[in-house]
């Protein structure tokens, strides 16, 4: 008798997490990160205020392989209040690997500033999503002007200053 075969919900394709997984996890332990989840979830593990000032940059192991340290990258101004807070975000972190795998918190400290145009290191803030230019709205209005019902020709004025804007322009 014929064994009937297993059911797949995937019906042939890979999650996007099993292909880019193993990827993932050598980006992250050729930092010494053993969990990825404490750089991609940082703010969740630390809180949202220490996040803002700190980056954790680096683990490193002794040479008998216990007691790492982390180390977080801040900026000067925030170094002191970062200090205050070792202990507790040791603990947080820990909590996250299960074990105590951290012993050390290592801060270091950078500028204020990145390398482009000023922007700050730290800025963790959601970004303000960017408009279509002012002559592309113009443009979108004065395509949608013919269009009786309010609601509608707002609509598509708004498509339109999008598309515009996208669209390459010929010079």
């Amino acid at each position: 008798m014929k064994q009937p075969r297993p059911h797949s919900t995937t019906r042939g394709f890979s999650r996007a997490v099993t292909l880019m997984q193993k990827r993932i996890r050598g980006a992250t332990e050729t930092r010494g990160f053993a969990q990825s989840r404490v750089l991609t979830h940082w703010a969740e593990i630390v809180g949202e205020a220490t996040a803002k000032i700190a980056h954790p940059v680096d683990v490193g192991y002794a040479k008998g392989g216990f007691g790492a340290t982390l180390t977080v990258l801040t900026s000067g101004a925030q170094a002191p209040m970062l200090e205050m807070r070792k202990e507790q975000i040791r603990e947080k972190v820990n909590a996250c690997y299960g074990y105590n795998a951290i012993a050390r918190i290592r801060i270091t400290q950078t500028a204020a500033t990145g390398f482009a145009e000023g922007q700050l290191a730290f800025d963790h803030g959601p970004k303000a999503p960017r408009g279509p230019k002012p002559e592309a709205q113009a443009a979108a209005k004065d395509l949608a002007e013919p269009v009786e019902n309010e609601d509608l020709r707002s609509a598509l004025a708004a498509l339109g200053a999008n598309v515009i804007s996208k669209r390459p322009t010929k010079t």
